[in-house]
């Protein structure tokens, strides 16, 4: 189909009126006289930062050139010094998650034996009783029973425990 390339027809847009100028907006950093823009000032940069951690552009704060520059170079170096962060931690609930749907599981789903899962016990003996053999075994066989029980719970349990 062949396109209508009339000129002059009055289905054009209007143009855009030329000859007004929008009124550019001052640098926020020119109108306080900043000289120059400290990296350690960190809530003067979160300012010029969007909610995910990227540097805002010259458009959106309306800093002049040199400033942006400064800014740049300023929130880059508090990046370094873990003044501030590269990105923001962004969390998101996605339905089914990875691989097979995480839902009610039915007897045919589960396994015909549990897989046994590794656990560490770490014992920290806050008594003055350190060379004292007995008390030091009593301790292990405690533990010793509480690992079991731990293991019986999560094997009739179903690994809620």
């Amino acid at each position: 189909m062949a396109r209508n390339n009339q000129r002059g027809t009055s289905s054009r847009r209007a143009p855009k009126d030329l000859g007004r100028r929008v009124k550019k907006k001052p640098c926020a950093l020119c109108r306080d006289k900043v000289e120059w823009v400290d990296y350690k000032d960190v809530p003067m940069l979160r300012k010029y930062m969007s909610d995910r951690g990227k540097i805002r552009s010259r458009r959106v704060t309306g800093n002049c050139a040199q400033h942006q520059r400064a800014l740049a170079q300023a929130i880059k170096t508090a990046r370094e010094l873990v003044l501030l962060p590269y990105t923001q931690r962004t969390v998101t609930e996605r339905p089914g998650g990875r691989g097979r749907d995480r839902g009610e599981r039915t007897l045919s789903d589960s396994p015909s034996e549990p897989t046994p899962r590794p656990v560490s016990v770490e014992v920290v003996d806050e008594t003055d009783a350190r060379g004292d053999t007995e008390t030091e075994v009593a301790v292990v066989e405690e533990v010793t029973e509480l690992v079991e029980e731990l293991a019986e719970g999560a094997a009739a349990g179903g690994g809620d425990g």
